[in-house]
């Protein structure tokens, strides 16, 4: 099969090659996938760079995300399968045509859904519905997601707002903020304009929000904990600019707030499962919206790689089969 490897940590230019390889088997309980699309996440590229800790694998092909058709299934799944259009996740290697993983991480694709929707959804879908209702349904309440154009803000917008939140998102322009609004939020914050603590504070009487998805927890804590009410809660994903932040403990303490820190290979499988259901129906209603940025070849994948590194509005997928 062909598809993308790298040997050694470093730049996308220096150390990923394109070429064949062997097809993987589908194992016990696995399915086989022909891949016609692969999504990928700044964590992909972060580890080909080095900075995920090490590789015990002398050769890794990327990528987690990505949307296909079964074609092979392994002992204990069902035949039934063969054929099936599916949208697949925590499956590392989709930067190539084929990928075997454990049947439940390949999850049906609704027929009005393309492969490059499919390929999108994977760790920023299942990210963004942990961050939204890990403590429960959010019909009623006031929400802040910080970063709403990125690609966990921008499903964890419509998530709250599909299910009846009240959404105010963070951004840092114009084009990012028709972005939040279409996605759902009905205020949004330019924050390099305005202090976001104050404005979503003028926006909800004083009280604060009730629950806030947080991009950036070091680099935004000071306005997160002043934002949300007591008794809050918020969920974080991130903290690239403060990988280590100080925190604030009593501040955190006499506001009774939750913290939250989620990341998606250790979510609890019952809201894995949660999170495929509704994503999994709401495809099929036609009701997500999928924000692509740019689309390149399995050979172009040295510039897929810079392109999610200098920070793209949007999904970055990779085409690896005949059609999308």
């Amino acid at each position: 099969m062909r598809a993308v490897w790298y040997s050694d940590f470093g730049s996308a230019e220096e150390v990923l090659e394109v070429g064949e390889t062997d097809a993987p088997n589908a194992g016990e309980g696995e399915v086989r996938v022909r891949l016609h699309a692969s999504g990928i996440n700044p964590v992909d590229v972060k580890r080909r760079a080095g900075g995920r800790g090490t590789s015990e694998a002398t050769r890794v092909i990327p990528h987690l995300d990505g949307a296909g058709v079964i074609d092979a299934v392994g002992e204990g799944v069902s035949a039934d399968r063969l054929g099936q259009r599916v949208w697949v996740y925590e499956a590392p290697g989709t930067a190539a045509d084929l990928v075997a993983i454990d049947a439940q991480r390949a999850v049906p694709l609704p027929d009005g859904a393309s492969f490059n929707d499919g390929s999108c959804l994977g760790i920023a879908a299942l990210t963004a519905h942990r961050c939204v209702f890990a403590d429960g349904s959010v019909e009623g309440q006031t929400l802040l997601v910080t970063g709403g154009a990125g690609a966990v803000g921008h499903y964890a917008i419509q998530f709250a707002a599909l299910d009846g939140a009240r959404v105010i998102s963070t951004v840092s322009g114009p084009e990012k903020g028709e972005l939040a609004t279409l996605a759902g939020a009905s205020e949004v914050i330019n924050y390099r304009e305005q202090s976001v603590a104050e404005r979503v504070l003028d926006l909800t009487d004083g009280h604060g929000v009730d629950r806030l998805v947080e991009v950036e927890f070091g680099g935004n804590l000071t306005d997160a904990v002043a934002a949300t009410r007591i008794g809050g809660v918020i969920a974080t994903y991130a903290s690239q600019s403060e990988p280590e932040p100080r925190i604030p403990f009593y501040q955190l303490m006499y506001r009774n707030l939750v913290v939250r820190f989620e990341i998606v290979f250790f979510m609890p499988e019952e809201a894995k499962s949660a999170a495929v259901s509704d994503i999994t129906r709401l495809l099929g209603e036609g009701r997500l919206q999928h924000n692509v940025a740019e689309v390149f070849s399995l050979a172009q994948v040295i510039e897929a790689h810079q392109a999610v590194e200098a920070g793209p509005v949007g999904k970055v997928i990779l085409n690896v089969g005949p059609e999308a």
